[in-house]
């Protein structure tokens, strides 16, 4: 983890050699499975404080670990900002961190006290700080492009549908498909299969024998074929990345090429530079070898 983070560090002339080494102490295990369990603990007490009992109780131990807690976070992004400077932008993960924890640090009272609601976004920082999360994050952001193919394929059918059902079912059943809004609800509700056959299906086709024939394809087109497009497209998305890790978001630039450099020629940092070594010794060895038979055939008989 220490390599992709701190790269973009090792590969600027002007960074001050303890800047890099706070980068990387900050980057290291573990310091990083420090976070992770402060997170965790914070999460608890954060679900612990909504609880009247527990905040009568141990109100004031809770509120004293949530600032604890807080305190790690803040003293963790100093240091961060700290050792990579203007390059702390460079990351899409870090910014996000600093984020999360600016709303932590805005005031409770008047009108920011809504905000206050938002202190548990501080579990999200596990999408930063654990690898796996983060590709999986990764992956999802990656995949919206094609995601935004289905979904306005989803769109198109949802709309065609209302239509039609309103039309259809909506003098009968006005409570489901009374109008084009009521109607998008309830198909919503008919693609996610809850209670969509013994609450609307059923007693739509017991005044509408028919109506098998709209219910059957639209569940096929929507909860069985289009919800399988978005899974096998973050699926796909996933190999992609775990093919070529520097498209993950957040990894630096200097990071993804080098990565590139690694991919094309398979070799560490500095390999091109033996070989271009080796073949200048050859050629060297080359020209002496042919110097030394071109003075012994005239030194010949």
């Amino acid at each position: 983890m220490t390599t992709d983070e701190t790269e973009v560090l090792r590969r600027r002339t002007d960074v001050a050699p303890w800047r890099l080494r706070l980068a990387e102490r900050v980057e290291s295990g573990p310091v990083q499975r420090v976070v992770v369990a402060v997170i965790l603990l914070n999460a608890v007490v954060l679900g612990l404080e909504t609880d009247a009992r527990v905040m009568d109780a141990a109100g004031g131990l809770l509120i004293a670990i949530d600032t604890a807690c807080l305190a790690v976070f803040v003293v963790e992004l100093v240091a961060r900002l700290v050792a990579y400077g203007r390059s702390f932008w460079s990351s899409g993960w870090r910014v996000f961190d600093l984020v999360v924890v600016s709303v932590a640090l805005v005031p409770g009272g008047g009108p920011w006290a809504v905000l206050r609601a938002l202190r548990v976004l501080r579990v999200l920082r596990l999408l930063t700080v654990v690898p796996s999360l983060r590709r999986v994050v990764a992956a999802f952001l990656h995949a919206i492009p094609g995601l935004l193919g289905v979904m306005a394929l989803l769109g198109v059918l949802f709309y065609t549908s209302a239509v039609l059902a309103t039309k259809l079912f909506g003098a009968e059943f006005p409570q489901w498909f009374g109008s084009v809004g009521a109607s998008l609800f309830t198909l919503f509700q008919v693609m996610t299969l809850e209670s969509w056959s013994m609450g609307i299906a059923r007693p739509v086709i017991e005044v509408f024998p028919w109506a098998w024939a709209f219910f059957v394809p639209f569940i096929i087109a929507t909860a069985f074929t289009a919800l399988n497009l978005f899974i096998g497209i973050i699926v796909s998305t996933m190999q992609e990345l775990a093919a070529r890790p520097e498209l993950e978001v957040g990894v630096p630039e200097a990071t993804v090429r080098a990565g590139d450099d690694r991919g094309t020629d398979d070799a560490a940092p500095g390999t091109l530079e033996l070989v271009e070594r080796l073949e200048a010794d050859l050629a060297a060895l080359r020209e002496r070898l042919a110097a030394g038979e071109g003075t012994a055939r005239a030194d010949g008989p």
